[in-house]
């Protein structure tokens, strides 16, 4: 598997290997046109002072050289001598070049270096100016050294300035990735591409595509569900009717009750589906909203289900009652509180206690619904919103999707859900908190 990499520390990287390579390539050519101009300046001059030499009627004269002693590129050394005495064969640096017919610049080897010589042939004599050619190089190397500190010096210099030059060339990138973390998971609207270079924008405009195309999707999968729904809903409660007649013929009929209970949770589990489809599909929908008390929403969920509370002889009622009120979707709200109240009756065992209470905290509105009933693991609060998790299976009734009905609602209002151990009553604890 290939290892991800940045691709701003990649070009980082990239360009301070290829400013040092073009610093060494400077000083290279540096050197060569410095050496160059060098050998064409104390050539001239070793020039002039052989034909000065010349034109005094030289005596003979040998020159000196000190291996011990570092010599400049004004050190010149100047031998004067007769063909008749052949003293070029026992000159004791062997510099002197053997007899030419022609003046110019030659190179020869000798025991203390490499010499480039001009010789200036003469009637009886040989005039030559030699210097050393390492003379030449080093100074060629100290002037293109010379050269090379400055941008050696200003090279870190250059490298921060052309980091955060790539920084803010590939700062689009990291607006790019902010603004798709910003969003959540049902914001597929398209995003603009005006604010961003033309590099990327073919990038947004594929995501763009792949927005509309899940959008389509999870559409036709919303309105499958609510038309599956709706539809099963009429047949389902024909049946259900039918079979509470039967059970008025034949009371004792213990098929007949196991088959009763198995409707009266396929029709649950049917008006849950159309009630979650309904909170999918005002996502996408501008609701209005108003100004409403959340204490008497409250209410009016605990009296419509205060009979099937009845029925388990549960003792159902408001614990805590403050006037809050609130300005978003009432009937966002209304499902909270019913299908908090709703599972909280389910899984909450004969004679048990619901208490519900609505108050402010912290600049907020909180809904609590706590029961006596077996409450649940603490490591299990994150799966019981997913959809059709059930924790206590034994129950028949319930399907899993009241708490994700919820969890979908209180999203949707900008609010958060948490769950605790209720301290008075042992069972589950569920607060909704909501902005006022």
């Amino acid at each position: 598997m290939q290892s991800q990499y940045s691709l701003k520390k990649r070009l980082i990287i990239y360009v301070s290997v290829f400013s040092i390579a073009l610093g060494c390539l400077l000083i290279f050519s540096a050197y060569r046109i410095a050496l160059q101009e060098i050998n064409e300046v104390l050539d001239a001059q070793m020039q002039n002072l052989a034909e000065r030499v010349a034109q005094h009627d030289p005596e003979p004269v040998q020159s000196q050289f000190d291996q011990a002693r570092h010599y400049h590129e004004e050190d010149l050394f100047v031998d004067v001598w007769s063909y008749a005495r052949e003293e070029h064969k026992t000159h004791a640096m062997n510099l002197l070049v053997r007899p030419v017919k022609k003046a110019g610049f030659y190179t020869h080897k000798t025991a203390q270096g490499v010499w480039h010589t001009y010789v200036l042939p003469l009637k009886n004599y040989q005039v030559q100016v030699s210097q050393q050619q390492s003379t030449r190089q080093h100074l060629a190397l100290e002037l293109a050294g010379s050269m090379f500190i400055p941008y050696l010096l200003f090279m870190p210099c250059v490298i921060w300035g052309l980091s955060w030059i790539i920084s803010r060339s590939l700062q689009p990138l990291d607006d790019f990735k902010a603004e798709l973390a910003q969003r959540d998971s049902e914001e597929l609207s398209a995003i603009q591409s005006n604010a961003y270079p033309l590099e990327i924008v073919p990038t947004i405009t594929e995501m763009n595509h792949l927005f509309e195309r899940i959008s389509s999707a999870q559409q036709e999968q919303r309105q499958f569900i609510a038309d599956a729904a709706h539809e099963l809903r009429t047949p389902i409660t024909a049946l259900n009717l039918q079979m509470q007649i039967l059970l008025k013929q034949f009371p004792d009929a213990q098929e007949l009750q196991n088959l009763s209970k198995g409707l009266i949770r396929i029709q649950h589990l049917v008006s849950q589906l159309l009630n979650l489809a309904k909170q999918d599909a005002s996502i996408l929908e501008v609701e209005t909203k108003q100004n409403f008390s959340l204490n008497q929403v409250a209410v009016n969920c605990v009296e419509q289900l205060i009979n099937l509370a009845m029925q388990k002889e549960i003792d159902l009622g408001m614990e805590r009652q403050e006037d809050v009120l609130l300005y978003c979707q009432e009937s966002a709200v209304h499902s909270i509180i019913f299908n908090l109240i709703d599972n909280a009756i389910k899984y909450t065992p004969n004679h048990g206690v619901i208490n519900v209470s609505v108050f402010k905290q912290d600049g907020f509105a909180m809904i609590q619904v706590e029961d006596s009933g077996p409450g649940i693991a603490s490591e299990l609060y994150e799966k019981i919103l997913k959809r059709f998790y059930r924790v206590h299976h034994h129950l028949e009734i319930g399907s899993g999707l009241g708490l994700s009905i919820v969890d979908k609602a209180t999203e949707r209002l900008g609010g958060k859900i948490s769950f605790s151990k209720s301290a008075s009553l042992g069972g589950l604890q569920v607060n909704v908190q909501l902005p006022l």
